[in-house]
């Protein structure tokens, strides 16, 4: 769906984007990330035919856009941090509006209400927009950008200002629309990348760092796979059991209890799965698990090193 190769973009001295690469397939929903001023809106502009690249070639439904920024467009829907909105207009007045700048050929009344449904907009499609809450008038701004049903959806910090219902709806509604077009969501908010995106692209200085799935991301910046063990059973006799599962580099109890288990701080050799491995163990031996899960790679601490480790080498 998206073809990115050597992409470039200098502003006189200052060089925005530096040989950035990736593709995006069809119905993947895709993370864009990174700090502050490291390219992410140029890269959606240059994608949505607003900026031309200095370098590169970019293609989007396998239409080169330069070449043929207007066709290119018809297969993107975008919609900006703020959504450009008529206020004195009514939700509806306002789609019809959008449908006949983007010139669609799709039935146009049952088109809009297709979408009026899916966004769930039917309630205020006859109030001002000006009248509408932030949540409301960033479901117009999406529907907006669905509007012709374009193959591909650009959608720049769709959650900011909304409140926690209304962040929790419209990644639902996100994760709805990856059944149908293909998603490319840019976010600050790490807690959303991970909720939404199967994959994550994060800049910085212009850079492409890492092109991961989401939850791949750990094996760029850790040695190890850190788990935490609720187990019930003998504490040392756990502790030694443990140590000689394959796949297990070491172990440790915490000291701490969950009920009657210990609780254990388990770290794996890099690039090996023991868990299945301790659970046979464990089970063998007739020590329940009571909780499990992984630690020490949540996706915020895994940013904040990438982006460290990328500036320390520049």
């Amino acid at each position: 769906m998206i073809e990115v190769k050597h992409l470039t973009k200098r502003y006189g001295h200052f060089l925005a984007l530096e040989d950035v690469s990736f593709q995006i397939g069809e119905g993947e929903i895709v993370g864009l990330l990174g700090p502050n001023g490291a390219g992410k809106s140029t890269v959606m502009n240059i994608l949505t035919g607003c900026l031309s690249a200095s370098e590169g070639e970019v293609r989007v439904a396998g239409v080169d856009v330069r070449e043929h920024p207007t066709e290119a467009k018809k297969s993107v829907g975008y919609l900006p941090e703020q959504p450009p909105l008529y206020p004195d207009m009514t939700v509806g007045e306002y789609l019809r509006f959008v449908y006949d700048l983007k010139q669609v050929d799709l039935p146009r009344e049952p088109h809009l209400k297709e979408i009026c449904e899916l966004v769930k907009l039917g309630d205020v499609e006859h109030r001002l927009i000006g009248h509408l809450s932030k949540g409301y008038r960033q479901r117009v701004g999406i529907a907006a950008a669905l509007i012709g049903d374009p193959k591909l959806v650009i959608f720049d910090e769709p959650t900011v200002g909304l409140d926690p219902k209304q962040i929790i709806e419209v990644r639902h509604l996100l994760r709805t629309l990856a059944k149908r077009h293909t998603v490319l969501l840019s976010t600050h908010i790490l807690a959303e990348a991970k909720a939404v995106c199967q994959r994550v692209l994060i800049l910085n200085h212009g850079q492409l760092i890492a092109d991961e799935a989401t939850d791949a991301l750990a094996r760029k910046v850790e040695e190890n796979t850190h788990f935490q063990y609720s187990i019930i059973g003998p504490e040392k006799d756990v502790v030694k059991l443990l140590r000689g599962v394959s796949g297990v580099k070491d172990v440790i109890s915490t000291g701490e209890r969950d009920g009657e288990a210990w609780v254990y701080a388990l770290s794996g050799v890099a690039g090996q799965d023991c868990r299945k491995a301790v659970y046979y163990a464990l089970a063998k031996q007739g020590y329940p698990i009571i909780a499990a899960g992984a630690v020490g790679a949540d996706l915020e601490s895994i940013f904040i090193r990438l982006v460290d480790n990328a500036t320390s080498k520049q």
